[in-house]
């Protein structure tokens, strides 16, 4: 699906989609529990749609529906031998493969699409060996296999990579016999690792954090909840608040600005670009005003910067942020893509990997281009980023389009319809 945008004034109120990275540990805890989990608050996803399918692999009954109902399936008997497709879910893929340990002591972890060429083995192979687990890989990328079982220990994690797997390892580690111990060296995205944990006690499981350096688990827990709304998306609704930023007023409800979701951050830099915004009890509201230049360190949240590009294109001057070394192992690669296809809109994108940053130059007017081709690369925040930030750029008469446009799916399917209610074209 291809789209097209237009310059546009932006005025009303869109509610967030569902926080996809708190679904898919829901998911996860309700998988690992006895008993019924009724999940309310819920918007589907590709990638929650993959995690659906991989619980229901190892055994939980789901109902879906606006209000899906998950049976659980403690693990107990072993399965001898389990394969789970993971789809284009990055989370669900180094989530899941603990835990799958669980319930089999032979895995193959698969997906589809761009997860098939992102990084897998860098930060796994070695905490998998120290538990025992042998591990082998197609030269670095899925599919992975699994052989053995995860056993309860002191193992050395390296963090420098993201809060993924680390997330899984410490769901999975409270159902084990014995206690464990892990020491997690460089730790990034540590507000996920909040989520992790806070996801995880209202299911009954307690882990320990020790300055996110040591965690400490005891054993012989189990997991069990009645009931669990999920929060609103700060990633979903970060660029729909640039696009109020850039373009006129927005108001994104089902937002809870004390979420342990590292992307709330965005309103840090709305704030420092100069937007006006107004933090409420289940929203906040951006209205445009005169945008300066910015500087913030996306490094714990990485999937802040197609939406922090949008909003820095839109300011008079040079924006740096920090963190592009982060950026390499998404959907698409984040810094060169952003680069190329703001380019095609007359904004200069330059990133120094050495520095770990990138320089937006921001633009009031596309310099005479009228129409651009847009490459989404099959990446859901680059189409997302890239339709706000021209939203604000566009001059009259000017035209871009945006090729596999629906690849938002992934994680906010919603995402055009919402945008074109808020829109008022010129």
């Amino acid at each position: 699906m291809n789209v097209t945008v237009q310059p546009s004034k932006i005025n009303g109120k869109i509610p967030a989609p569902c926080s996809k990275s708190v679904v898919q540990r829901v998911f996860a805890a309700s998988l690992l529990s006895d008993g019924e989990t009724f999940i309310s608050g819920y918007t589907e996803s590709d990638d929650s749609l993959a995690a659906l399918e991989v619980i229901k692999k190892l055994g939980a009954e789901v109902k879906q529906g606006n209000n899906p109902v998950i049976k659980g399936n403690p693990p107990a008997r072993k399965i001898a031998k389990l394969s789970i497709n993971c789809g284009e879910s990055g989370l669900s893929s180094r989530l899941f493969a603990p835990l799958s340990l669980l319930y089999s002591g032979d895995v193959t972890v698969s997906g589809t699409g761009s997860l098939l060429k992102r990084p897998f083995s860098g930060l796994m192979k070695s905490p998998f060996e120290q538990m025992g687990v042998k591990y082998s890989d197609n030269n670095g990328n899925l599919p992975v296999n699994l052989q053995g079982q995860l056993s309860a220990k002191e193992i050395i994690v390296d963090g420098s990579g993201g809060s993924q797997f680390l997330s899984g390892i410490l769901m999975a580690l409270p159902l084990l016999s014995g206690d464990s111990v892990l020491k997690v060296l460089n730790l990034k995205s540590k507000p996920y690792i909040d989520l992790t944990v806070n996801v995880a006690s209202r299911f009954g499981i307690e882990i320990l954090n020790e300055n996110y350096e040591i965690f400490r688990i005891k054993g012989n827990q189990s997991y069990s909840c009645n009931n669990f709304n999920i929060e609103g998306d700060w990633s979903g609704a970060s660029c729909l608040l640039v696009a109020g930023a850039v373009a006129g007023t927005v108001e994104v409800t089902n937002l809870d600005y004390q979420s342990n979701q590292a992307d709330k951050r965005i309103v840090e830099a709305l704030k420092s670009a100069g937007s006006d915004v107004e933090i409420k009890a289940s929203s906040v509201k951006v209205s445009k005003n005169e945008l300066k230049p910015f500087g913030f360190d996306a490094s714990d949240s990485p999937d802040l910067f197609p939406a922090l590009a949008a909003l820095a294109a839109n300011c008079e001057g040079v924006s740096r942020i920090k963190g592009v070394n982060r950026l390499s192992a998404k959907e698409s690669n984040r810094a060169e893509t952003l680069k190329s296809e703001f380019a095609k809109i007359g904004v200069k994108i330059d990133y120094n990997e050495n520095e770990d940053i990138m320089t937006i130059e921001g633009n009031k007017m596309l310099n005479g281009v009228k129409n651009a081709r847009i490459n989404s690369h099959n990446d859901h925040r680059i189409a997302m980023s890239v339709a706000v930030g021209a939203t604000g750029l566009l001059d009259f008469g000017s035209i871009i389009l945006i090729e596999n446009a629906d690849c938002v799916n992934k994680s906010y399917p919603g995402f055009w319809n919402d945008i074109n209610e808020i829109k008022c074209y010129e």
